[in-house]
C-alpha cells in the first residue's frame, strides 16, 4: 500500500496479510491460454493429493482473447485443483450474455461448484439464481466486490476496485502529478469503471477517462497516441491492465511525450518495464491467489462447510504497489507466470 494512505493500509492489512501468507504456500503449475470452449485442467502430477472424493469445479471468467492476466488466474486455480483432487473446467467469454450461457452449461452438467467473475453482474443475476436453486455453491473472484452478496454468492476473492483506484490517486499526488488520463479498455465493465472513479476521488489534479477497444491493440495505440498529441500537458497515463500499459508506453515513446505510465495488474513483461523505468509502477491484485482461493474455497465448503470471510466479508488480495523499490522481488514469480 502507498505510505501516504495510513488509514487505508490499516483497514486492508489483515485481509492482505492473510492473502499474502496463503500465497507463500502455493506452488505454480502450467496453464494454457484459455478459450471460449470449456477446457479441463488440474490434472497434473499432484492431482489426488487431498484424498477426498473427486469433485468438479467450473471456473467461468470474462477473459478477452489475448489477455494474459487470466493465464495467471487460471494457474492459481489449477494449482488448487491439483492439490484438492478437483476436476477444473475452465471457460471464458467477454460477452456477458455468452458468459451467462457458460454458467448455464455448468448448471446443466451438475458441477459441484462454480467460480465466476462479475464484470457485468446484472447480466448474470438470473443464471446465478438458477445455480443456487440447483444447490450448486457459487463463489466470485476478481470482479464483483460490490455485487457478490446481492447475487447470493457464498464468498468473494479479489480487491476492492474503488479502494485500489483511491490508492493510485494518492500515489499520483505523492509523485506531483497534475494531469492524467485513465484508459478504460472495456466499456460496461464495472470493475474498470470503479478503478477510474477511485482515482478521481483522491487525485488532486485533473483526470479524464479515455475509452479504447482492448481487443484491438493497434486501435488502442492510435487512440492513446492521438490523445497525447492533442494534450501535451498530460503527465500520467493510467492503464487498467498490463498489455494496455505496454502499448501506452509505445505511444509515449513515439510521440516524445513526457508522460509517465502507471497501471493496474502485472505480467512478466511489465515487471521488466518497471525495472527499466518504462513503466512507473503497477497495482498488483495477485490474480494467482484469486484463482487459487476460489477453487480451494469450494473444496473447503464441500468437505468441511467452511466460509472464508464468514460469508459476510470479501477476502482482499490487493491492492499493493510494485515499483523499482520491490520489483526485483516480484519479477522471479512473474517470470514463472504466477504474479
Amino acid at each position: 500500500m502507498d505510505s501516504s494512505s495510513p488509514s487505508r493500509s490499516r483497514r486492508l492489512a489483515p485481509a492482505v496479510a492473510f492473502a499474502a501468507a496463503v500465497a507463500l504456500t502455493l506452488a505454480g503449475c502450467s496453464s494454457g491460454s484459455g478459450g471460449k470452449k470449456a477446457e479441463e485442467g488440474g490434472s497434473g502430477a499432484a492431482a489426488g493429493k487431498a484424498g477426498t472424493p473427486r469433485m468438479t469445479v467450473a471456473l467461468i471468467t470474462h477473459q478477452a482473447p489475448g489477455d494474459t492476466f487470466w493465464d495467471i488466474v487460471r494457474k492459481g486455480a489449477e494449482a488448487a485443483a491439483a492439490k484438492d483432487n478437483v476436476k477444473l473446467v475452465y471457460s471464458r467469454d467477454p460477452n456477458a450474455g455468452n458468459q451467462a450461457n457458460l454458467i448455464q452449461n455448468a448448471v446443466d452438467q451438475k458441477v459441484d461448484g462454480i467460480a465466476v467473475t462479475l464484470a457485468k453482474p446484472d447480466a448474470l443475476k438470473a443464471v446465478i439464481a438458477k445455480a443456487t436453486a440447483a444447490k450448486i455453491p457459487v463463489v466470485g473472484l476478481n470482479s464483483g466486490v460490490s455485487d457478490w452478496q446481492r447475487l447470493g454468492l457464498l464468498e468473494f476473492f479479489g480487491q476492492d476496485e474503488t479502494v485500489a483506484g483511491e490508492a493510485l490517486g494518492d500515489k499520483l499526488n505523492s509523485l506531483g502529478a497534475k494531469n492524467a488520463v485513465c484508459v478504460i479498455q472495456e466499456q460496461g465493465n464495472v470493475g474498470l469503471t470503479q478503478r477510474c472513479d477511485g482515482v478521481k476521488k483522491t487525485f488532486s489534479g485533473t483526470v479524464e477517462n479515455l475509452f479504447v477497444n482492448g481487443t484491438d491493440m493497434p486501435s488502442v495505440k492510435s487512440t492513446i497516441t492521438a490523445k497525447l498529441k492533442q494534450d501535451a500537458s498530460i503527465d500520467h497515463v493510467v492503464t487498467l491492465g498490463a498489455p494496455i500499459a505496454m502499448t501506452a508506453a509505445q505511444s509515449v515513446s513515439e510521440t516524445g511525450s513526457k508522460a509517465k505510465v502507471a497501471t493496474f495488474d502485472l505480467n512478466k513483461e511489465l515487471t521488466g518495464a518497471i525495472s527499466e523505468g518504462t513503466i512507473e509502477f503497477a497495482v498488483d491484485q495477485q490474480p494467482y491467489l484469486q484463482g487459487y482461493l476460489a477453487v480451494d474455497s469450494l473444496w473447503l465448503y464441500k468437505n468441511n462447510g467452511n466460509y472464508l470471510g464468514g460469508g459476510e466479508q470479501p477476502v482482499l488480495t490487493g491492492p499493493a504497489f510494485v515499483d523499482k523499490s520491490n520489483v526485483d522481488t516480484v519479477a522471479g514469480f512473474a517470470e514463472k507466470g504466477t504474479r
